[in-house]
């Protein structure tokens, strides 16, 4: 729980800096490969393939397929097309998908305590982050709601590959981002713009910072405390971004949120977590 926790702090700061420095600037493609490969590099000296049927391997990489690349490659389009408190807000049935997929591959009917907890952090994040929406409404909403289908995917994917295919998760996770490097190598090589790379230090520093902290530490913490918690405590804590994004916001960008709102649906989004773990779990 301890570094779902601290993950979610360290990603409140990504939306905001990809919406203003990156997005509409930087190739979003070209964004995803540095960031990806960065966070590989990470992970290149716990690559290990000895001792592993290549079935395993194989599957290590496809949950990082799909929760970091696709992922990403949707996540970023899907900026061009939204404000950064519209990208939150369609985050938020994510904890649905976790606690669905997961139901799913774990071959159970879906739970209704489970979908009952799941359904008021949902509730809690729109709560907080309903705001004027663009013109690009529908393209950026199934843009954001594939990439969060593919996290929960991956995510869902890795924790059910640690309880029958366990290995190390420093090792598992150095498979993991070589597939995530793989899907972005061929993305760039199909939909690159080498015309428009980052043109500042700043922007470079962004990359860096996303690509070795954000990625490379923020998705090891996150999927290794995934595995310590159960489906629903894990839906439930995708949803903590919201409020964390916007103390962001307010702390750095000075943008005051709506603190009725605010404070109601993060009130809920709380209460979602207790009421899970007192009584549903």
């Amino acid at each position: 729980m301890a570094l779902l926790i601290i993950t979610t702090i360290l990603w409140a700061f990504s939306f905001s800096l990809i919406g203003v420095y990156l997005a509409g600037q930087v190739d979003s493609v070209f964004s995803v490969l540095v960031r990806l490969v960065l966070a590989a590099l990470v992970f290149l000296p716990f690559l290990r393939w000895r001792g592993y049927r290549a079935s395993t391997l194989l599957l290590y990489m496809l949950v990082g397929m799909m929760q970091l690349g696709v992922m990403y490659l949707l996540g970023f389009e899907a900026y061009l097309y939204l404000s950064v408190p519209e990208f939150l807000l369609f985050t938020v049935m994510t904890p649905l998908y976790v606690t669905l997929i997961y139901d799913l591959l774990s071959g159970r009917g879906v739970r209704i305590g489970y979908l009952f907890s799941a359904l008021l952090a949902v509730l809690g994040a729109a709560i907080i982050r309903y705001d004027q929406l663009s013109d690009h409404f529908w393209t950026g909403l199934i843009l954001v709601q594939l990439s969060n289908i593919c996290f929960a995917i991956g995510m869902v994917g890795y924790k059910r590959l640690q309880e029958t295919r366990p290995m190390p998760q420093h090792t598992a996770f150095s498979w993991f981002y070589m597939g995530a490097v793989l899907i972005a190598i061929i993305a760039w090589l199909l939909w690159g713009n080498p015309q428009k790379l980052p043109t500042t230090h700043l922007q470079w520093g962004i990359l860096l910072w996303l690509g070795i902290a954000a990625s490379g530490l923020g998705y090891f913490m996150w999927n290794y405390g995934a595995t310590q918690v159960d489906a629903g405590t894990l839906g439930i804590m995708n949803n903590m971004h919201v409020p964390a994004g916007l103390l962001v916001n307010l702390a750095i960008w000075q943008e005051q949120p709506d603190w009725p709102p605010f404070i109601i649906g993060g009130g809920l989004i709380i209460a979602s977590l207790w009421i899970h773990r007192r009584w549903v779990r």
